[in-house]
Order: C-alpha cells, then sequence, then structure tokens
C-alpha cells in the first residue's frame, strides 16, 4: 500500500487550507527556509524518507531542477547553500508536520542578476520514453494521462538493478506546466519501481 504521503495531489484535494506557512529566501548562495504555524509558532516535523525536509526548486522556464535536503538550524528555520543562476524560481517545500495539515504551494524567489551560462531556452516536450545514460537503458510506459484517475507509471531497467534511496527505489516529482501544482511520488511496492500518481 502506498503511504498518503507519497500522493500529495489526493492530499491537497482533502485540505482547502493549511495549518502553516512557508517563507523562503534566497541570498550570497544560501538559500533559507522558515515555517511556522497560525500561531506564530514552530511545528514538529516527522522524517519522511529520511529526511525532514525536501526542497524541489524549479526554474521558471523549467530547465532547471534540485531536490535538495536542507539542514535544521532552528526550531523553525532550515537553510541550505545552492548556486542558482535565473531570474525566478518555484520553491516547494516537502514536509510533514505532526499533528497539522499541510498544503505545498510554491515560493516565489528572484535573483537580482543573471550568471553567464544561463539558458532562456524553454524546455521542449520529449517524446522519447526510452533513455540510456552511462550503459544503462531506463524505459518510462504509463498509463494513458486522465483526470482524477490513478494513473500508472513503469519504469524498467536494462543493465541494471534499482537501489534504495532515501528509503524507496525511487522518487518521482511531477510539476505542471506553470509550475504551481506539485505531485510527489514514491514506488508501490517495496520491489517494483511502478508509481501510482492522480492529476488534477
Amino acid at each position: 500500500m502506498k503511504e498518503m504521503h507519497n500522493q500529495h495531489e489526493g492530499h491537497h484535494q482533502m485540505v482547502m487550507e493549511s495549518d502553516l506557512k512557508t517563507t523562503v529566501t534566497y541570498k550570497d548562495n544560501k538559500m533559507k527556509i522558515e515555517i511556522i504555524d497560525k500561531k506564530g509558532d514552530s511545528p514538529e516535523l516527522e522524517l519522511t524518507h529520511e529526511k525532514l525536509m525536501h526542497l524541489i526548486i524549479v526554474s521558471e522556464n523549467l530547465n532547471e531542477f534540485y531536490h535538495v535536503h536542507p539542514d535544521q538550524v532552528g526550531p523553525s528555520t532550515f537553510e541550505s547553500v545552492i548556486n542558482l543562476s535565473v531570474h525566478r524560481y518555484r520553491v516547494f517545500v516537502d514536509i510533514n508536520p505532526k499533528g497539522k495539515h499541510y498544503l505545498i504551494k510554491p515560493n516565489e524567489i528572484q535573483l537580482d542578476s543573471v550568471l553567464p551560462h544561463y539558458n532562456d531556452t524553454a524546455l521542449k516536450v520529449d517524446q522519447q520514453m526510452t533513455k540510456q545514460i552511462k550503459g544503462k537503458e531506463v524505459q518510462l510506459v504509463h498509463d494513458p494521462f486522465e483526470v482524477r484517475i490513478e494513473v500508472e507509471l513503469k519504469f524498467t531497467i536494462k543493465n541494471g538493478v534499482p537501489q534504495p534511496y532515501l528509503g524507496a527505489l525511487g522518487h518521482v516529482v511531477i510539476i505542471d506546466e506553470k509550475v504551481e501544482e506539485f505531485i510527489h511520488v514514491h514506488p508501490s511496492s517495496e520491489t517494483d519501481t511502478v508509481f501510482i500518481a492522480q492529476f488534477s
């Protein structure tokens, strides 16, 4: 059985309002995340796949993607050092607060300057579902994409065997074109790289 935390989109449909507020700032290559509840107190966070926080950072043009795990530096404060180069990013703070309802909403950050290697080209749709990387071949086979229906995403691997990473054989992050909606799923079993997602 997959955990509720594995399908954030399903969790979002049940929770209309979040009990927590997240604030994300970026300065001097350091990203700072603050989390408070409605009373201004620090929530207690539970480990999810070995980490208190999974931070998903995506550039507005979808060309840059980061999945990092910030360090806790205070009761409600986390920090992570990261080099960013694009004007605007959306940041998704993925946490599991104990006894609180939490709705993941994107936090926007904007840089004052842009590094020389910045690529302003919009991301193009990739129709190739098979990739070869370092002698290994990975193929994605999926059900037809339908709204509000569970869709199976199956990854088959040749010349390699998946190893657990952060407590799972795989982690799939799905973000819409406007970088507003976020889904984070893990395999539906402990033996196969098969994921179940539901789209709004």
